[in-house]
């Protein structure tokens, strides 16, 4: 009796071992399968950028990309020995072209905010812009948002800097809502409109993009930071990327390429200095 007890623990014993370890086994391939791979493991580097911003990130005719961001996009994966491809990443499209895993990085105008934390990284940012107005050359007299009280103001659907604008103390608007910044531009240019507000480099584009007519007031409402955009968990690849961007104001390439984009716009280009980074989780 004792020899068959004594056999039957022997064989619950091995049961248990066997469960253990297809377990142990199993959580170890999940982990392997949710672990996202280092940028800094990786020959190419997919990056998400602007199609629809001119000086920021725009397609020309034959499909390329061109604007700041594409450069700087450029120079901090040449500083990590990485080659680039790029992918169109519309203001919707940038957080799920990360959660996807379908992008190793955005460029795209994403400023950083507590909300975004949650479900992305950044490096950076890798420069500080401020929610501005553009309106154009012909109005006289207007020297700050106030002047612009009660005025009409294009946006773009659900964008936050109405939100902002319509903070400031004793400030009124009227704001006419579009799809699209182009859609602001042909608003403003038959007066259905009195101005557009939105980050300045923005503003700045459309500005160069006309070539005359418009203006920036340079209101500074309010400092948005733009980051580079990364998934979660890979913090070696965002301090590697924290210190291309240190290097690209060190050594003036980014002051070069503000001056290449936005010089003549209106846009203060008077101090470009390094921003303070986001710590890399």
């Amino acid at each position: 009796m004792a020899e068959f007890l004594l056999d039957a623990a022997m064989r619950v014993t091995a049961v248990r071992t066997a469960l253990v370890a297809v377990l142990a086994g199993g959580l170890l391939t999940a982990c392997g399968q949710g672990g996202n791979e280092s940028l800094l493991d990786k020959s190419t580097l997919v990056v998400g950028v602007r199609p629809d911003l001119p000086g920021l990130g725009s397609r020309t005719p034959d499909g390329r990309f061109e604007g700041f961001d594409i450069d700087v996009a450029r120079y901090v994966a040449d500083r990590l020995g990485k080659k680039v491809r790029f992918v169109e990443a519309l203001a919707s499209e940038r957080i799920p072209l990360l959660t996807s895993g379908r992008a190793d990085m955005v460029l795209a105008t994403l400023s950083v905010t507590p909300e975004r934390k949650t479900r992305i990284a950044y490096a950076g940012p890798y420069y500080i812009s401020y929610q501005d107005v553009l309106v154009r050359s012909d109005e006289r007299g207007i020297n700050g948002v106030r002047n612009l009280k009660s005025r009409r103001f294009c946006a773009v659907e659900g964008a936050d800097p109405t939100k902002r604008l319509l903070a400031i103390h004793g400030m009124t608007a009227r704001i006419v809502p579009a799809k699209d910044y182009d859609q602001c531009m042909a608003m403003i240019k038959d007066r259905r409109v009195d101005a557009i507000t939105t980050n300045d480099v923005i503003l700045a584009g459309l500005v160069r993009r006309e070539g005359h007519g418009f203006r920036l007031i340079n209101a500074r409402i309010s400092e948005q930071n733009t980051g580079i955009g990364l998934q979660r968990g890979d913090p070696d690849g965002c301090e590697a990327l924290n210190r291309a961007i240190t290097q690209m104001y060190q050594d003036g390439t980014a002051a070069k390429l503000m001056r290449k984009w936005f010089d003549g716009t209106g846009l203060d280009l008077s101090i470009i200095e390094i921003p303070q980074f986001e710590g890399c989780d």
